[in-house]
């Protein structure tokens, strides 16, 4: 049986706030309802979603802002917090240098999500996926995260040199073909116009992610039944910003209408990382 060559999906795009203020979005979310607070809305958009399987070459990091690898993890019961951080932690840090060939890795938080119909998403330990399009950093937060992540007297010379963000995201338990991942190609996007910063709102910081507005012109990928054995590493920042490489890839989770009947929820894990080259 062959592979769909493309399938549909309704994304949420961004709606920026209508009296122009910044938009903002709490972290938290109230625990009755799984919302949380903000002053912008999202609209739907149908768009036609790209199978790239078979054809992963034609994806990379600095063309469309992703890539998917094939390499198993050594751990795979991702049953905690604290064996994820013992053992998997450092396996990915080495992982992430070998296919970048970065020369430091700073692996500064990870989220695992589990699609539950019907379950609130209240708590950093009930993450479901996530389901508008967005940018996961903005050039603002990418630098602040350096400086938040980093030993201080790293942290000049470390902005001299090219950094990105990158996030690794893997299925855990069984492939992803409930709610599998949309990845907007780069390419397409005009990073002027496409995103706007949203401020996020921690109880005790503020971070920075770019909301996504839609436009017709985006082209929008996705690689059919990723297994677990495979991963996918989405950029979300590179500080080389000529022109010459991809910025960051759009993304969010879909419904996939050939999903077959039956499929096992979703579940994954995301690892994010500070990246250095020297």
């Amino acid at each position: 049986m062959g592979f769909p060559s493309s399938t549909t999906g309704v994304l949420d795009f961004f709606v920026p706030p209508e009296d122009g203020a910044r938009a903002y979005q709490t972290l938290n979310a109230r625990i009755e309802t799984g919302t949380r607070d903000r002053n912008f809305t999202f609209e739907k958009h149908e768009v036609e979603i790209h199978n790239l399987r078979g054809n992963e070459s034609a994806a990379t990091l600095d063309t469309a802002g992703f890539q998917l690898f094939n390499h198993p993890a050594k751990h795979t019961s991702f049953a905690n917090d604290a064996e994820i951080e013992k053992e998997y932690y450092p396996e990915s840090i080495e992982l992430i240098k070998k296919l970048t060939g970065a020369s430091r890795a700073v692996l500064f938080d990870h989220t695992i999500r589990r699609r539950r119909p019907g379950q609130i998403d209240s708590s950093p330990d009930n993450r479901q996926p996530v389901r508008q399009v967005h940018v996961d950093q903005t050039v603002k937060s990418a630098v602040d995260r350096v400086h938040r992540h980093l030993p201080a007297e790293d942290v000049p010379e470390l902005l001299k040199h090219r950094f990105q963000i990158i996030n690794l995201w893997r299925p855990i338990s069984n492939p992803a073909d409930d709610w599998p991942l949309a990845l907007g190609d780069f390419q397409s996007a005009d990073p002027d116009t496409d995103t706007l910063p949203i401020a996020l709102l921690y109880p005790d910081r503020e971070g920075e992610t770019y909301g996504v507005k839609y436009n017709p012109k985006q082209r929008w990928a996705y690689f059919s039944s990723v297994k677990p054995e495979e991963l996918i590493l989405i950029k979300c920042y590179d500080s080389v910003q000529d022109g010459s490489v991809a910025l960051f890839s759009p993304h969010t989770a879909f419904s996939d209408p050939n999903t077959p009947e039956g499929a096992p929820l979703r579940e994954s894990i995301e690892l994010r990382f500070l990246v250095f080259y020297d």
